[in-house]
């Protein structure tokens, strides 16, 4: 390919196919039009099925975790199909297949959880043995910590099939993440934002990255001019804190990056899966030594987890678990 894109040979930009993903990969391709004075014709959009994309009756954490929604596409960029890769930063590995990187992060939208309920207001507000609904581990067992004379029932689903079910009384409360309704411009759904110091978000949450094949020097080139610092200095922080808890979808983990100036505060929580246990953390220092921050603060927390926790979640509090 050449230095840029053309109509004739277009850039390939793979991504899942929920309206979510592909309102991810339509940002990323408009940064790169206005970046680079380039036609939409020069970019095509490839959705890419992915195992976690076909299996919607079970939790994710019983079919494989993390990976489910990224192997397909990642196989895709290494056989050459696609020439990048957007992804939500919260869904991705700890761990890249050989030859692959991602060094470019779109600007990061709100972090924090949506509260979403067709009776009640906020989480307060519900009365005792309500049924809430969430598919992800860590909003499970921070609701359970916090809330545990309320019921959890298992929820997956995009946000139209959520919001049916909670019509149906399958649930009456549910959590989304406030970055994917506010890119689909569904904020209208949303009783309440959470703040971070009521239930810490996921790691990565409301990031984007673009992942591209190494060596690649031409889409390397072409991503580092909608690539946003800040929103890098941030993920890697929590992603280096996360790859040393775990990060599969079998252990509750959260956490969180700030910036102010050239500071980072950094905050971090781990649990059980049932919510009987909460251990959380925090770290103050450079912003360029935000991976080893994060590192450090994992480090603390696996200190003060009892044997018990181990037992429970498997991994090891002398390696962490093994490579995703």
């Amino acid at each position: 390919m050449d230095a840029h894109p053309s109509p004739e040979r277009p850039l390939r930009i793979g991504t899942r196919g929920s309206p979510l993903a592909l309102a991810q990969a339509h940002e990323t391709r408009d940064r790169l039009m206005a970046a680079h004075g380039l036609p939409e014709a020069a970019f095509e959009i490839h959705v890419i099925k992915t195992t976690g994309d076909r299996v919607l009756d079970r939790p994710l954490r019983e079919i494989g975790g993390k990976g489910l929604f990224t192997r397909e596409i990642e196989d895709a960029l290494l056989d050459r199909s696609i020439d990048i890769a957007v992804h939500s930063m919260k869904d991705m590995p700890v761990l890249q297949p050989d030859g692959l990187v991602i060094d470019c992060y779109l600007p990061r939208e709100d972090v924090r959880d949506a509260f979403v309920s067709r009776r009640y207001g906020s989480i307060a507000e519900l009365p005792a043995g309500t049924a809430v609904g969430s598919s992800s581990l860590r909003r499970r067992a921070q609701l359970a910590h916090r809330r545990p004379d309320l019921q959890l029932v298992e929820f997956r689903g995009n946000v139209q099939t959520r919001m049916r079910k909670l019509d149906e009384g399958v649930a009456a409360a549910t959590f989304l993440a406030m970055a994917g309704l506010t890119r689909l411009g569904l904020l209208e759904v949303v009783r309440g934002a959470i703040e971070p110091e009521d239930m810490l978000p996921a790691v990565a949450q409301g990031a984007i990255g673009v992942e591209r094949r190494k060596g690649d020097e031409i889409a390397a080139g072409l991503l580092a001019a909608i690539a946003d610092q800040p929103t890098a200095l941030r993920v890697e922080a929590e992603r280096a804190y996360l790859r040393r808890l775990d990060g599969s979808c079998q252990t509750p983990i959260a956490g969180l990056a700030l910036l102010d100036g050239d500071q980072l505060w950094l905050r971090g929580e781990i649990l059980l899966p049932d919510g009987s246990l909460s251990i959380t953390g925090e770290r103050r220092g450079l912003a360029a030594d935000g991976p080893a921050m994060g590192l450090d603060l994992a480090e603390e927390l696996l200190s003060r987890a009892p044997q018990s926790f181990f037992d429970l979640i498997g991994i090891s509090p002398e390696r962490g678990s093994p490579p995703l």
